[in-house]
């Protein structure tokens, strides 16, 4: 294997918009280090840049992919569902002007957004639904994924720029990644994050486009150079599920982080907490499954501390009406989502961090996630779900607490534990995990067996 770095050209695609995505951030971010041309390839959506350069230096270019600019033999299909009332945006999906679709090129632009071009949309299809047509109705929507990925491989051969790997992330990436690749002949990966078929709403659905679906996603899997994923659990899953060697597990893990000596209090100065308070953590994703219901219970058991629940999604309006609400009022707080470069230090701020994904879905019972890690990286202890991708870990490295995730009283009891214990026994708990996170759990040693890789597939090494 050569040992010399030879500069090659990396594009990542993302099925969303870019902004907090902490793998690809990493992985772009140790690309450009390393003196690689590397670009993300992301979703456009109002109000962000179709083009624009990262703090760290990569570009992340942004195509607005829509349901509606999917549809095959469009100047047939739209009248029909205009007809029917589908072709409305609580179904197909946000209004895109004809200069968004057109992408922005990887080679020009000031990083103004499209939405200042001033070209309107067609007002033909943007009109609300104004009736429910039931069944056909919920067709329409399923069949908007297969729109919106087809919508955004048109748009991504159009600006994306020539690479030498081309890096699909999650199956509604890895389409667009495979037609890339073959227009350039290049190399593949597919980075399967989670099981989406037992994963979120995919896990509930059933029928035709159900096993369309599940059989897409094997054959791109099979199509693509590698497979990769985020933690052995997942690896043989999917090796089962698509018929493939075991792919290569790179854990989403934080870079290596040291806290301040003094242990930063931002929750305390955002939300004005009382000094005494003591934070109970949940960040990430706002949906179904996540824990974030089994702390909104358990806070109240614990004297003396208050649930932050910080981070974005389908949810957010529920958890603002829960911390709203008469008996949770001063014990819950709602904060929006921060950028990855910043979030080890909020992380940092908390005293527990929550992690407690319930058994809903294959996926959610065999994960390992992010904000598991990252509890880990910022030497934070965690209340973890007692599931093979967490409880492991937790118990091998002292990071955590596992605790079946459903039992309210056992949640509550962990999060005493930690925060009413000694203030020697508190200290040496942060050691434990900022520990695991330095010697095992980190990015720089997950990144190296991704370049490796990539050194293997194209020859060069990266």
């Amino acid at each position: 294997m050569p040992h010399e770095i030879v500069p090659q050209r990396c594009v990542v695609v993302l099925p969303s918009t870019g902004e907090f995505d902490s793998r690809t951030y990493r992985i772009a971010r140790t690309l450009h280090e390393r003196g690689h041309e590397v670009t993300v390839l992301a979703r456009w959506k109002p109000g962000l840049a179709v083009r624009e350069i990262h703090p760290v230096g990569y570009p992340i270019v942004r195509v607005a992919a829509t349901a509606v600019d999917g549809l095959p033999l469009r100047a047939l299909t739209l009248p029909v569902l205009r007809a029917l009332r589908l072709a409305a945006r609580p179904i197909l999906g946000p209004v895109a002007t004809r200069a968004e679709l057109a992408g922005a090129s990887p080679l020009a632009g000031d990083g103004s957004s499209a939405a200042a071009s001033g070209d309107e949309a067609d007002p033909g299809w943007a009109h609300p639904a104004e009736r429910d047509p039931g069944r056909v109705r919920g067709y329409v929507r399923r069949a908007r994924i297969f729109l919106m990925i087809r919508s955004h491989r048109q748009r991504a051969l159009d600006v994306a720029p020539v690479a030498d790997v081309y890096h699909g992330m999650a199956y509604m990436g890895i389409s667009v990644a495979l037609g890339l690749g073959r227009r350039h002949g290049a190399k593949v990966v597919y980075d399967a994050r989670d099981i989406y078929m037992v994963a979120a709403n995919l896990a509930r659905l059933r029928g035709p486009i159900k096993s369309i679906l599940a059989r897409l996603e094997r054959g791109w899997a099979r199509s693509s150079d590698r497979v990769i994923t985020v933690n052995e659990p997942y690896a043989a899953e999917l090796a089962r599920r698509f018929d493939v060697p075991a792919p290569l597990v790179v854990m989403n893990c934080s870079y290596r982080y040291s806290p301040p000596a003094t242990r930063p209090r931002r929750f305390h100065e955002r939300l004005n907490l009382d000094p005494k308070a003591r934070v109970v953590l949940y960040q990430g994703g706002f949906s179904r499954g996540r824990g974030v219901e089994q702390l909104i219970k358990a806070i109240h058991r614990v004297p003396d501390a208050v649930l932050v629940v910080m981070g974005y999604g389908a949810l957010e309006a529920d958890f603002r009406a829960a911390a709203d609400a008469l008996e949770n009022r001063g014990r819950i707080h709602v904060l929006p989502a921060v950028a990855p470069t910043e979030l080890l230090d909020w992380v940092a701020s908390a005293d527990v961090v929550g992690v407690l994904f319930q058994h809903d879905t294959l996926n959610n019972y065999l994960s390992t996630p992010n904000k598991f890690l990252e509890a880990m990286a910022a030497g934070v202890p965690s209340v973890c779900s007692d599931h093979p991708g967490m409880g492991p870990i937790a118990r091998q490295t002292g990071c955590g607490i596992a605790v079946d995730p459903t039992n309210i009283e056992a949640i509550a009891a962990a999060i005493r534990s930690v925060i009413d214990a000694l203030a020697e026994e508190r200290d040496a708990a942060r050691a434990r995990a900022l520990a695991a996170a330095h010697e095992i759990y980190n990015w720089e040693s997950q990144v190296s067996g991704l370049l490796d890789e990539y050194t293997r597939l194209t020859g060069r090494r990266w």
